[in-house]
Formats: structure tokens, sequence, C-alpha cells
């Protein structure tokens, strides 16, 4: 995880910043990362807040957002099943984009009787440098000049965690159109248009999997 921590720190420290630009008091800034834990939740809570919007409507628009866990949840499932209630609750706590990422290649390894602490190690990792860069956000993120674009690393980061998991067609496929959709769709409110590019990009994945008959990595790259 660390190498991936070169794009999460420039997003907390922006995060801190700009949440406190919108006018959220520094505590509250720091309560959002320490509890909510999911950076683009929190960029659109921070904006709510300092628009004062609803409650209700600050926790509808975090729970759009982050449905996309959902599909993370369920293709973790598989792997924790045996696991107890104490372990699954802290994993689901624990499950972001990057730790989802690095755990779905670890769970192809072959043997994951111990998968479950390299899980709950990613998502440690990632907690802590995202509670230590939101600090820093806090305490200097204003006056970061507005020219670094340091906003640009995120999606670097994101491009590096997807690379490893297009292992054949039907993957690749599916990231293609996600990719697609999601630019084409974002202009729709409450960042749904994500959600339906997630959606519609593993619905494409997986018609095409049952196509090509669930095809193999060394099958794809033939």
């Amino acid at each position: 995880m660390l190498p991936l921590m070169l794009g999460v720190i420039p997003f907390g420290l922006i995060f801190g910043a700009l949440a406190l630009a919108s006018g959220v008091p520094p505590l509250e800034v720091q309560g959002l990362s320490l509890f909510v834990f999911a950076g683009s939740a929190q960029f659109i809570a921070a904006g709510l807040i300092g628009d004062g919007a609803a409650p209700v409507v600050i926790v509808l628009t975090i729970f759009v957002v982050n449905l996309r866990h959902a599909l993370y949840s369920a293709t973790i499932a598989p792997h924790v099943r045996r696991l107890s209630a104490r372990w699954k609750v802290s994993l689901s706590w624990l499950l972001t984009d990057e730790a989802f990422a690095m755990a779905s290649v670890r769970y192809r390894d072959g043997d994951t009787a111990q998968a479950h602490w390299f899980t709950l190690g990613t998502g440690l990792t990632l907690w802590a440098f995202w509670q230590s860069s939101t600090a820093l956000g806090i305490a200097v993120g204003a006056v970061v000049p507005e020219g670094l674009a340091l906003d640009f690393a995120l999606p670097l980061t994101f491009i590096a965690l997807l690379i490893p998991l297009v292992t054949n067609r039907p993957t690749l496929v599916a990231a293609l159109s996600a990719g697609v959709l999601a630019v084409a769709l974002a202009g729709l409110p409450y960042k749904i248009g994500l959600l339906l590019a997630v959606m519609l990009g593993v619905g494409v994945g997986l018609g095409l999997e049952s196509f090509w008959g669930g095809e193999t990595p060394e099958e794809g790259q033939s």
C-alpha cells in the first residue's frame, strides 16, 4: 500500500484544506476522516455542510455515493465467510477503493487462509495515512499553491490500482466501458453518474464473461 500513499496524501491534504474553506470547524473536519473514512463522500459532505444542507440530504447523498461498496463487499464476502463477526466488522470498516483493489489481487493467489491479515494491513495503512494527511491539510493546506493541482494524483492512483486487476478481455472491456460512461454521465447530480457507470460496467463485464465462457487470463492474452 505504501506506493499508493503518494496519491492518497495529497488527496487528504486537499480535503482538510477545502473542508476548512467550506466553513467546517477543524475538529469536525478531522472527525469526518476518523469516522466516515471515505474520501469522495467526505468531499461531498463538506460541501453540503458548507451550503447548509439538511442532515438527511447529507446522509442520503453519502449513501448513494458509497453504494459501490456493496459491490466490493459482495466480491470479498466469499473469502471472509468463515471469519468471526468481529473480523467481518473490522474489515468492512476498513474496506476502501484502494484496500479492495489490493485485497482482490491477494485473494487470487490461491492460499487465502491468512489473507484476512493482509486485508487488515492494507486497510489500517490507508486509515493511518488518511488521518495524518487530513490533519496536515487542516494545519497547512490553506497555504498550498492552487497551481500545484494535487487533486490529479488521485486519478493516477486509481489507474495504478486498476491495471493489475485487468486480467482478461471481459475485465478490460468492463473497465473501458465504466470509464467512458463515468465521463459521459459526469454532469448528473449527486455523483449518480459514477454509480451508474460502475453498475453498467459490471453488467458489461459479466455479460461478456458469460459470452466468452469465463476465459482465463492466459486466454485473454492470446
